[in-house]
């Protein structure tokens, strides 16, 4: 008993867990191994739910965009695309180089079709991709864009299989937003 008391000495001491602000998302939906909670740049120190349910609704938002990217240029690398023409000139869409060529160099797409790409992102923006927080009907999450309208079966999932593809899609998000 003496040498069990005495080896109990040397024993690290049991130091409780403090809490911090960052304690409160740890739980939230695509926290998950291998990182975990990460924050590297510390966006959620002090912050609030309103202002973590605006980051999530931002990356959820980038990360659709940025898978949208990636597949854009996979299919148009692999020689698919739309049939047609682009302009009433007779230009066609495979008479534009893919990537970052087909905004840059000799073959790019005219001026007035960007402006009108950019034009339709921001009208998509500005009136159709809304969620709660910007003034639509109030979704389940952040980044619901269904908007009372559009289901496609999501309210016949389960809550545990909700939060199981909303990680899955979060997951997918930033592999695309990293490239």
């Amino acid at each position: 008993a003496l040498l069990a008391g005495s080896a109990a000495a040397f024993a690290p001491a049991q130091v409780g867990k403090a809490s911090t602000a960052l304690n409160a998302f740890e739980n939230e939906v695509g926290v998950q191994p291998p990182l975990g909670f990460f924050d590297p740049l510390g966006l959620l120190k002090n912050a609030d739910q309103a202002r973590f349910d605006r980051l999530r609704y931002v990356e959820v938002k980038h990360g659709r965009i940025a898978q949208l990217a990636f597949l854009g240029q996979i299919t148009t690398r692999n020689g698919v695309h739309l049939g047609g023409n682009i302009d009433s000139a007779g230009h066609s869409f495979d008479s534009y180089p893919n990537g970052i060529k087909a905004l840059i160099g000799s073959d790019a797409i005219p001026l007035a079709g960007l402006i009108q790409i950019v034009a339709f992102i921001g009208f998509l923006e500005l009136f159709v991709m809304k969620d709660s927080a910007n003034g639509a009907e109030p979704g389940d999450f952040p980044g619901d864009f269904r908007n009372g309208w559009i289901d496609f079966g999501w309210d016949s999932y389960t809550d545990d299989a909700k939060n199981f593809k909303r990680a899955i899609e979060l997951n997918n998000g930033r592999a695309a937003m990293m490239g």
